[in-house]
């Protein structure tokens, strides 16, 4: 089974939407990237599936992003801090309106994830897109928890990004 076929099962046909994700940003020549555990999985040594797909763009063209995606018959549901996104598979499309993210796409670099080509936030951006994640006190303890595991599978392929981490995080890696 390729890294596309066991994706597509795990999302139930969610290589369809990536895809096409992926083709309606490119084709309107939007600057964007992936963030969050779809970048993690590109740095870190072993994939893990997600069925969430995150994302930013630069923030002038978030409007324009939300019509595309709407054209292309995504639906959209607007949040303060997001804009969601389902497509005709179980994949969560999150488009972050964070200012923190705005300038990850200026950084990102093209990637295959799971056997599709796409762009990702640089190894340094997903690192801090990671640990500001882990750092909401208001977030669900089992998002903080992934969050964490995220941090140490990019700390474990990248040892060099210990040196990065704020004195809360490194006592999760002192005996590392």
């Amino acid at each position: 089974m390729t890294g596309k076929q066991f994706y597509d099962w795990q999302t139930r046909g969610g290589t369809n939407d990536v895809m096409r994700l992926v083709d309606c940003l490119e084709k309107a020549d939007i600057v964007w990237c992936a963030i969050g555990g779809v970048a993690v999985n590109h740095w870190a040594k072993q994939p893990m599936v997600t069925q969430d797909v995150d994302l930013v763009v630069a923030s002038d063209v978030i409007q324009q992003t939300v019509a595309i995606l709407e054209k292309a018959g995504f639906r959209s549901e607007r949040f303060p801090w997001s804009i969601n996104f389902t497509g005709q598979s179980a994949v969560s499309i999150q488009l972050s309106t964070e200012d923190f993210y705005h300038e990850f796409p200026s950084r990102a670099v093209p990637a295959d994830v799971h056997g599709i080509l796409l762009r990702v936030a640089s190894l340094d951006d997903t690192l801090k897109g990671k640990i500001k994640a882990w750092s909401e006190p208001e977030r669900r303890q089992s998002k903080r928890i992934k969050d964490l595991a995220d941090i140490a599978r990019l700390v474990e392929a990248h040892p060099h990004l210990a040196a990065q981490l704020p004195d809360p995080l490194k006592r999760h890696f002192q005996s590392s």
